[in-house]
C-alpha cells in the first residue's frame, strides 16, 4: 500500500488498541549516524581559524575520529578520508519542519532538541497509536522512510529522555512510569547536558556516573559543579520542571465578534458580516496577504455552528467586494434562536502588494473587474461551473484539454483546427464507405443518420503515446475533417494507417462536430 501512495505514519484506529494514557511522557528522537558510505566521511566545521570535525559517519569513529577534532588530525590519521562542508542552519531549518510536522500529526506539543533531536510530550496522546512502543516503531518508520536514522526515548521527563536517547544502548528506551531516576542513573554524567566546566570538574572529582551525583549533598555540589548542573540533574530527576516549548504554526489570517445580544435577522447578519470583513481585511493589510479562500462560521445559541465558505479567482483584501460574495451565501446560514459568535478565517491567501492603477482615473483595471465579475458568478451558479480550458501536453485529443482556472492565460493551443465541441469517447460509425488509405469517407452512419460526404480534408496522422500504455505501441489514428450535404462538419477518424494490421483495425469513429 506504500507504492500506492497511502501514508502509513497515520495511526490506527483508535479505539483498537486503546489502553490508559500513563500521565506527562515525554519522548527525545535525536537524529544518530547510521548511513553507510564507501570511505570514511566527516563534516567539517569553521571555528576561528581552525576547521574541525563537526560530525563523523560510523566507519570514522570506528578510526577514532570523534566531532571536535581538528580536522588536520583527523587528515593526518586517515588519508583517504572524505571531507564535507558542515551546514548547521540547514540542519536546525529541517528539525523544525519536523517539529511542525509532529505538531500536526502526533501530539501538539512538540519542540526542537538541541541541534540534532526533537521533543515530544505525549501525554494523553500514546493511546491513539497503540500505545508507546508502537508509537516509536512508526516514528522510527516514518524517520526512515525520508532518509534519517535515530533512537527514541520515552520517560517521564525531558532530560531523562534527552539522558536516554543518547546514551542508551537500544533504538527504542522506554523507561516505566516513576523509574526514570533509576533508568538514568548508570548512564554517564554527559547526559545531564553540563556545561564544559562542570564536566571538567567531575572528571576532577572522580564523578563518571549520574549515580554517584545522586547522593550528594546540593550545597557542595553546587559550590563544585555550579548551580546549573545542579538545575540539569534536578530537571532529569523531576525535581525542577522543564516546560517544552512547542513550536507553533502560522495562524491564519481571521477575524471574531462576540456579540452582547443573539441576533437572528438579515440586516442584523449583514453588519456582523460588514464588520468581521473590515477587521480581516486590516489583518490581511498589515500581513501583505490577499484572500483566495474565506470561511465564515456563526455559533448559534443552541451550539449549532452555521459556516459557509466562498473563493475569489485572484487575491483580493477589498472589503466591498467580499462583502458582496459574503452576502451571496447568506441565505444558506440558518440563525435558528440567535447567533451570539461570529468568526472570519482566511483559509487560503496569497502575498499581495501594492496594486497598479489602470492607465484611466475613470476605471478600474480590467483584469480586477475580471476577477471580481468571476467571483460573482460563481456565487450565483457554483464555482465548478465557471472554467477555461487549458492544454495538455500531448497529440492524443482527448487528453489534450483540461479544466484551469478562468483567469489562467491560454498558452501553446496546437496550429491544427480542433472542433468546437469534442465528444466525450469516440463513437462508431457504421455503413462506412471509403478508399484506403488516405481518403476520407464518402458516406458513413451515425445515431441513425445517413451522411452523405461532399467535401473532405486530411488526413492528420497521430500515434498512439506508448509510454502511456503499452496498447499504444504501434496505435495509429487518421484523422479527417468533413462536411455532408446538409452542411454539418465533422471530425472522424480512423484507426490504423491502411497498410500495417497492428496499427489498428481499420473501425471509423466519430470525435467532434465543428460550428
Amino acid at each position: 500500500m506504500r507504492e500506492l501512495g497511502r501514508r502509513s505514519e497515520v495511526a490506527e484506529h483508535p479505539f483498537r488498541a486503546m489502553r490508559p494514557d500513563e500521565g506527562g511522557r515525554a519522548t527525545a528522537a535525536p537524529r544518530a549516524a547510521g548511513v553507510a558510505f564507501a570511505q570514511p566521511t566527516v563534516l567539517a566545521a569553521q571555528d576561528g581559524q581552525k576547521q574541525l570535525v563537526f560530525a563523523a559517519c560510523p566507519a570514522a569513529l570506528a578510526l577514532g575520529l570523534t566531532p571536535g577534532m581538528a580536522l588536520t588530525q583527523a587528515r593526518a590519521l586517515v588519508p583517504d578520508l572524505h571531507v564535507r562542508p558542515a551546514d548547521p542552519d540547514g540542519d536546525v531549518a529541517l528539525l523544525a519542519r519536523l517539529a511542525l510536522h509532529a505538531a500536526r500529526i502526533w501530539t501538539p506539543t512538540a519542540s526542537v532538541c538541541g541541534s540534532d533531536g526533537l521533543w515530544l510530550d505525549l501525554s494523553g496522546t500514546t493511546h491513539l497509536f497503540g500505545g508507546e512502543e508502537p508509537f516509536c516503531r512508526r516514528l522510527l518508520s516514518f524517520l526512515r522512510r525520508i532518509g534519517l536514522t535515530s533512537t527514541i526515548a520515552i520517560a517521564d521527563t525531558p532530560g531523562a529522555a534527552f539522558a536516554l536517547a543518547r546514551f542508551g544502548t537500544k533504538a527504542i528506551e522506554i523507561s516505566a512510569p516513576g523509574q526514570a531516576t533509576q533508568a538514568i542513573a548508570p548512564l554517564p554524567v554527559d547526559a545531564l547536558r553540563l556545561e564544559d566546566s562542570a564536566l571538567a570538574a567531575c572528571k576532577r572529582f572522580g564523578i563518571e556516573r549520574i549515580a554517584d551525583l545522586l547522593p550528594m549533598p546540593r550545597a557542595p555540589l553546587a559550590r563544585r559543579l555550579g548551580r546549573d548542573a545542579v538545575k540539569r540533574l534536578d530537571q532529569a530527576i523531576g525535581r525542577v520542571a522543564e516546560p517544552i516549548v512547542p513550536v507553533v504554526d502560522e495562524q491564519a489570517p481571521a477575524a471574531e465578534l462576540r456579540l452582547l445580544e443573539p441576533i437572528s435577522t438579515p440586516e442584523a447578519i449583514a453588519q456582523v458580516i460588514a464588520d468581521l470583513v473590515t477587521n480581516l481585511v486590516i489583518e490581511l493589510r498589515a500581513r501583505g496577504l490577499g484572500a483566495r479562500g474565506l470561511e465564515m462560521m456563526m455559533l448559534r445559541v443552541d451550539g449549532d455552528e452555521q459556516c459557509i465558505l466562498i473563493g475569489t479567482a485572484a487575491a483580493s483584501r477589498e472589503a466591498r467586494h467580499l462583502v458582496r460574495l459574503l452576502h451571496l451565501r447568506m441565505e444558506k446560514i440558518d440563525p435558528g434562536l440567535g447567533i451570539e459568535v461570529a468568526r472570519l478565517r482566511a483559509i487560503r491567501s496569497e502575498p499581495l502588494g501594492a496594486t497598479p492603477l489602470s492607465t484611466s482615473l475613470l476605471v478600474d483595471a480590467p483584469g480586477e473587474e475580471i476577477a471580481q465579475l468571476v467571483d460573482q458568478l460563481a456565487g450565483r451558479v457554483g464555482d465548478a461551473a465557471i472554467f477555461k480550458t487549458g492544454e495538455c501536453e500531448t497529440d492524443v485529443p482527448e487528453r489534450a484539454v483540461r479544466r484551469v482556472s478562468p483567469l489562467t492565460e491560454a498558452r501553446g493551443w496546437p496550429a491544427w483546427r480542433r472542433p468546437a465541441r469534442l465528444l466525450r469517447r469516440p463513437e462508431p460509425l457504421s455503413n462506412v464507405i471509403a478508399l484506403l488509405p488516405d481518403s476520407p469517407p464518402r458516406r458513413f452512419s451515425w445515431r441513425g443518420e445517413v451522411h452523405d460526404v461532399v467535401a473532405g480534408d486530411g488526413p492528420e496522422r497521430i500515434h498512439g503515446e506508448w509510454w502511456v500504455r503499452d496498447g499504444e505501441v504501434w496505435a495509429v489514428r487518421d484523422y479527417f475533417r468533413v462536411e455532408d450535404r446538409a452542411g454539418g462538419r465533422f471530425w472522424l477518424f480512423r484507426r490504423g494507417d491502411g497498410v500495417e494490421a497492428n496499427t489498428g483495425d481499420l473501425s471509423w469513429w466519430m470525435h467532434g462536430a465543428f460550428g
